[in-house]
């Protein structure tokens, strides 16, 4: 039986280049210091943008996050005036979001700063890596679905 190496294993690499990754876009966006978002929040918020008028259940496949943590980021985003929740005109069991005026207005500011930093970390890469890592994750989300 191979020795465990916490180091190689697959999963902790990806969750520490995850956590880079998104400590890089934190900070380089500000998102956090400057309007006190999570990552969480910030993922609903750029799901829900541009989704339009998602119901919450969609942000599973949108975001990629656990119910319960969708949950949290949307009661904060809500309490903070910066999405509506709205009950579905045809299913009064679903609930609709959309960003507020301000919750775009942040929008507007953050994407832009997350789509350079996106630039500056694939820049260490060259095309065709960044072409090849793309795929790869592609590849490996769809085997985590199964046969």
């Amino acid at each position: 039986m191979p020795r465990f190496h916490l180091a190689d294993f697959l999963p902790y690499q990806l969750s520490v280049a995850s956590n880079a990754v998104s400590r890089a876009v934190a900070t380089g966006t500000g998102y956090e210091a400057r309007f006190g978002l999570t990552a969480a929040e910030w993922r609903v918020l750029a799901a829900v943008t541009a989704a339009g008028n998602p119901a919450q259940a969609e942000l599973l496949a949108a975001t990629g996050m656990d119910k319960m943590t969708i949950s949290r980021a949307v009661a904060g985003l809500t309490s903070r005036r910066l999405l509506d929740r709205a009950r579905d005109t045809a299913d009064r069991r679903t609930l609709r979001l959309s960003p507020t005026a301000e919750g775009r207005r942040i929008h507007a500011i953050v994407a832009p700063q997350a789509l350079e930093v996106e630039a500056r970390l694939l820049a260490a890469l060259s095309a065709d890596e960044a072409a090849v890592l793309r795929a790869a994750l592609a590849k490996l989300r769809s085997a985590c679905d199964g046969p």
